[in-house]
């Protein structure tokens, strides 16, 4: 590729598309600090987007504090910058890359058709990125790899093709080749020698951009040299890739297969997701107008992957769950479209990042906006008709006015106050449901409350608001603990989101130590006494039952046996004692916690004619409980999780080591896809609060796992003894 000149987009004004064919949806991933959004940023200045190098700004002159801002909030959070390149429109989707925020790049995956992988020379490929790799494998998504930090000293571009294509071309290493090879400098007083052009493997032209601007020339004898050792094998891996048949044996015929072959094969391999090229890119210097090796991806880009015409059809239900026909990518279609991103400006409100998968949006519509399957997490069912705002496309700071978005475009839709991240965009008088993105589940717990009486009037709506924005995040209000808990899928997660709440929607909130559900029972049969007897002139109080309290077996709750006989107490007060009893329980007899799993049996009791009453007999039930709790061995119960773990084969050793010495008990392990195993364990929910980032260091960010409520069992006196040492000191087991 790369023989052809392209006009880039003009600076200032919003790229648009009339056609899907003219639109391309690439979403960038790697690991943080491989450079995804320089280079989204060299590849807008490439195609005339902005008129310097770093500022995806439109041009407007910004604070380095304010373009420091900025690039933060982009680094963990999915934004769009959208481009056009040879009459092509290319939404840009730049994801972050700490593993805390995988839900937007999920999202990303979401509104994308292809993707781009950014590795870094220096730095190498980590085990999550491997691991999305198989993920977009899965789903059959186009990708292409890129590399970058090419100067940095130890950038070895050579070796770090030979790394992507062990890491990426397990199943098919002649699928995963580079396109271009680096053509070096003179080298500094430290000896490395900076890339300062291409050389094109399949074109054999040289790509200079040593002068700010790509200028094309002819090879010398030297570099025809490389390029001839690379060019056969980058030759073998696309005809293997061809359609035709016989343009294999051609080829081993010694038939010189023509460029356009060539790159049209390449194309075609590239959209169908079976050929994966290695291509390198760097910003461009001051001054400079393009970027090492952007050109050459914008034409991979634009050439070689899919238009939004060529994704599957999308399919649909009506909110009730009848099913429909899939919508295909058809500007007359029904509407259907997505949010794959809500946010919140101070300003502006509401602002909702949508995929159009069929139909056309225009602004002022009134649409009928379905959110379903996330009540877990705090968001509510809905089907509500809204009309919507202006349609805009993003860039940067700004929001720029469209006419209209088509069917495979990307835009901003203003003031829809109801439409949350996954819910579904349809016509009213045809509602539709697309079925919402798989969701990381957040295994991080926080528990907070409001910092101040004003903090706590705003909290509720600004974690709905906040909540709303980010499905991987879960709202709980725990009803045994009673704390306002936050569920995060890691450290940065939870700290943005308090940031949030802050900057935001100005809510200051305090993280407590986070509360487990404990429970209490009874070890063994025990009786007691409950005496209640008052006179203090006029009616007294007098009230006196005896009861026998036995343990049963676990999730039997709590059983209350009348065996009174001879009226000793009265059956109008026999309910009472009973509520007194249970009204105890659910107190605590020992460390405050919950009784459970007790039969207590009424057996005799005295009453007086004036003093008795209801609330003298519940007292005295609970009297009575307070005394066999005082008489018995008390346990303390602990709940227990069920927990599934999976982490490549080779940290299996180290994971089962780590749950023993969490107390958990490894029940099973399976095999699971490509070289991962399984491990099943049952392990107390006390000892796994910070197992979401614990696991991830100890399996270098490559496991994952999944956590059930199993049953509640009794504490271990030791750890039983230290509950009851930090309930005397004022504090609660976290």
């Amino acid at each position: 590729m790369g023989a052809t000149s392209h006009q880039a987009g003009a600076a200032g004004r919003a790229p648009t598309a009339d056609r899907p064919s003219s639109v391309r949806n690439v979403v960038l991933v790697g690991h943080s600090g491989a450079g995804k959004t320089t280079l989204v940023e060299a590849l807008a200045l490439t195609a005339g987007a902005v008129t310097r190098a770093g500022r995806v700004e439109d041009g407007a002159t910004v604070s380095d504090h304010d373009e420091i801002e900025h690039r933060q909030q982009r680094s963990v959070q999915l934004s769009l910058v959208p481009v056009e390149w040879a009459g092509i429109k290319v939404n840009l989707l730049d994801t972050p890359g700490y593993a805390d925020f995988v839900g937007e790049l999920r999202a990303g995956l979401r509104a994308a058709d292809a993707a781009l992988f950014v590795v870094s020379s220096s730095d190498g490929i980590d085990g999550a990125t491997r691991m999305l790799w198989d993920e977009c494998q899965a789903v059959g998504m186009p990708r292409a790899i890129v590399v970058t930090h090419l100067e940095a000293a130890r950038a070895d571009y050579a070796q770090m093709a030979a790394v992507c294509g062990e890491a990426f071309g397990a199943d098919d290493p002649d699928a995963v080749i580079p396109l271009y090879l680096p053509l070096y400098g003179p080298a500094g007083p430290d000896g490395h020698a900076p890339v300062t052009g291409l050389l094109g493997l399949l074109s054999q032209r040289v790509y200079e951009y040593g002068s700010g601007a790509r200028v094309e020339r002819d090879p010398a004898p030297g570099e025809l040299e490389q390029i001839a050792e690379a060019r056969s094998r980058l030759i073998e891996g696309i005809i293997a890739e061809s359609e035709d048949e016989t343009l294999m044996d051609r080829y081993l015929g010694g038939e010189d297969i023509d460029l356009k072959t060539l790159v049209d094969d390449l194309e075609r391999a590239v959209a169908r997701g079976t050929f994966h090229p290695v291509l390198m890119a760097a910003p461009a210097a001051d001054g400079a107008r393009q970027g090492l090796g952007t050109v050459e991806l914008l034409e991979l880009v634009t050439g070689g992957f899919p238009t939004p015409l060529e994704t599957a059809p999308v399919p649909v239900t009506t909110p009730d769950g009848a099913e429909r026909p899939a919508v295909t990518c058809d500007p007359d279609g029904p509407l259907v479209a997505e949010v794959v991103k809500t946010s919140s400006d101070p300003y502006v409100g509401r602002i909702s990042l949508v995929r159009v998968f069929s139909g056309t949006l225009r602004p002022e519509q009134t649409l009928h906006v379905s959110g379903h399957g996330l009540t877990d997490r705090g968001h509510e069912d809905h089907d509500v008709d809204e009309r919507i705002g202006a349609l805009t496309s993003p860039f940067g700071k700004q929001q720029r006015p469209l006419a209209q978005v088509i069917a495979g475009d990307l835009a901003c839709v203003a003031k829809l106050g109801r439409a949350e991240t996954g819910d579904t965009l349809s016509a009213k008088d045809r509602p539709l449901l697309m079925e919402p993105w798989q969701m990381p589940d957040p295994l991080l717990p926080v528990a907070i409350q409001a910092h101040s009486k004003a903090d706590e009037d705003k909290l509720s709506q600004g974690l709905a608001r906040l909540v709303a924005e980010d499905p991987t995040m879960r709202l709980e209000q725990n009803r045994d603990t009673h704390q306002l808990v936050l569920w995060c899928l890691g450290e940065a997660h939870q700290d943005v989101a308090l940031e949030r709440l802050r900057t935001r929607y100005g809510v200051q909130v305090d993280p407590v130590p986070h509360k487990v559900s404990l429970r209490e029972t009874f070890g063994a049969k025990a009786a007691g006494r409950g005496r209640h007897v008052k006179q203090s002139g006029g009616h007294g109080q007098f009230a006196i039952c005896e009861i026998e309290v036995e343990p049963l077996p676990p999730g039997s709750g709590i059983e209350f046996v009348d065996k009174v006989v001879g009226g000793s107490v009265p059956r109008q007060f026999i309910p009472s004692v009973e509520k007194g009893v249970r009204s105890q329980a659910a107190r605590g007899v020992a460390a405050g916690y919950p009784l459970v799993d007790i039969r207590v049996t009424l057996l005799d009791g005295k009453a007086h004619s004036v003093d008795s009453s209801d609330a003298a007999f519940q007292t005295a039930g609970a009297l009575a409980l307070r005394e066999a709790a005082a008489e018995a061995t008390v346990h303390l119960l602990e709940p227990v999780a069920e927990l599934a773990v999976t982490v490549p084969d080779d940290y299996v050793g180290p994971v089962m080591s780590d749950l023993a010495g969490r107390r958990g008990r490894v029940v099973g392990t399976e095999q699971a896809d490509r070289g991962r195993t399984l491990v099943r364990a049952d392990i107390p929910e006390v000892e796994i609060s910070r197992y979401a980032i614990d696991l991830r260091s100890l399996s270098h960010g490559t496991g994952w796992f999944t956590r059930a409520y199993a049953r509640h069992e009794p504490m271990p006196p030791h750890v039983a003894d230290k509950v009851r040492e930090q309930l005397e000191k004022g504090s609660t087991l976290t």
